[in-house]
């Protein structure tokens, strides 16, 4: 039984978003890096397997990641007084393109790798820059750290500096040289990553679109973030009906796997294909407050069937750990609920639904403890010992509001110690 491990703690995951599964004192086996059960008394088939006991620590889902910016997080809290325009020019576009410097690229995306790592997130959506080598050495960043991971190259082809435009024909270029040169790679897999429609021409995009259709690759961009962009975008594009139909025009909604960053301003069409495409709608609160856009209307999303996943987005997001993510998109909920009553709060299992369990689908049976999903887990043990008359799920919500690194005492990823 040597493929069989078996750990014992107080084990909590969502299987569904109004409730917590919690189990006290519990055993979950794993086979091969997938979860086999879990039972309060261990099955006497197990018994000579030996077992990882973490005595009162929590064992939950390691977090997921759909929408975060790799060379951003040198930036992280940096010009957050500006709108989404604004610090694009006076910061974010200066900061990327120092990303033309591969040395300068090796020393910051080990630091955001193992920032990913130490706050739990082990798998992660992650848009680049537009330099195919800096990017290939994010990827040996995760791939040392062992974390997994969708890998964009960013294409831009207009509106932006000189310096981060590329012609239509590099654009394709370099984004198929990224691709090959991710090969077979263990743990990264690339992801077709337009910025978004004002960065690029009607050209690109058909290009990027029909790649994507053509290698059965995913896509990850931005969608309505803020109404000043939605107007630039309909300048831009006028014979697309709207913002959603601008990708979908171009094969980049819907045909593959499709991760549309903030989604704040969707009209009620715009819901409608969202949901009939099977699109992930990804609710970054932080980065939305922070950059004033305003806050994406998640339980309405929710409850019309949408599927809802969320990101951090470093560095408008000033926090890289999803714990953080989760506790601000339900404050934002809160918000929404005082200003449109009609509106209800998100629930604290939804949100970690969210971050767990939902955006795992992307990745595949990823985020719960359920039998035939793989084992990707923390350990997590609160680092003051005097809260012990706390129950398991007080200590979660203890460490979703206030725990950090120093809380996470372990993480499993396919079942391995990472």
């Amino acid at each position: 039984m040597t493929d069989i491990q078996v750990l014992k703690g107080h084990i909590i995951y969502t299987k569904e978003k109004d409730a917590f599964e919690v189990h006290e004192n519990s055993y979950i086996v794993i086979k091969e890096g997938t979860v086999r059960g879990i039972h309060d008394t261990l099955p006497e088939v197990y018994r000579y397997v030996p077992v990882m006991d973490y005595g009162n620590a929590l064992i939950i889902p390691s977090f997921i990641d759909l929408h975060i910016h790799a060379p951003q997080y040198m930036q992280m809290g940096v010009g957050l007084n500006l709108g989404l325009i604004d610090w694009l020019n006076q910061y974010t576009f200066k900061n990327e393109a120092k990303f033309e410097d591969v040395a300068y690229a090796k020393k910051v995306y080990p630091r955001f790798v193992d920032a990913l790592y130490q706050n739990g997130t082990l798998r992660s959506c992650i848009f680049a820059t537009i330099h195919k080598e800096s990017t290939r050495e994010l990827v040996k960043a995760l791939e040392n750290k062992r974390l997994s991971a969708y890998v964009g190259k960013v294409n831009m082809n207009q509106n932006a500096p000189d310096e981060l435009l590329e012609t239509t024909e590099e654009s394709i270029r370099e984004t198929m040289g990224f691709i090959e040169a991710i090969g077979d790679s263990e743990y990264v897999k690339p992801i077709i990553t337009p910025r978004f429609a004002p960065s690029c021409t009607s050209d690109l995009m058909h290009q990027l679109g029909q790649l994507s259709h053509d290698r059965s690759i995913p896509i990850q961009t931005h969608l309505a973030e803020t109404k000043r962009e939605i107007d630039w975008v309909m300048s831009l594009f006028p014979d697309s009906k709207n913002y959603s139909h601008v990708y979908k025009d171009h094969q980049l909604y819907g045909d593959q796997k499709s991760l549309m960053a903030h989604t704040i301003y969707l009209s009620e069409d715009e819901l409608e294909m969202a949901k009939n495409d099977n699109i992930f709608l990804v609710h970054c609160p932080n980065s939305n407050l922070n950059l004033t856009s305003g806050i994406m209307p998640v339980t309405t999303c929710i409850d019309k069937g949408l599927q809802v996943g969320m990101g951090s987005d470093v560095g408008a997001g000033h926090k890289i750990g999803m714990h953080h993510t989760i506790t601000s998109a339900i404050q934002c909920s809160k918000m929404r609920h005082v200003l449109n009553p009609e509106e209800r709060i998100l629930k604290e299992s939804e949100a970690f639904y969210l971050a767990t369990k939902m955006n795992g689908r992307f990745f595949g049976k990823v985020g719960s403890f359920e039998e035939g999903y793989l084992f990707d887990a923390l350990i997590v043990k609160d680092p003051d010992d005097l809260i012990e008359e706390l129950t398991p799920l007080e200590r979660l919500q203890r460490f979703l509001y206030c725990g950090g690194p120093d809380s996470i005492i372990g993480r499993y990823l396919e079942g391995c110690s990472i």
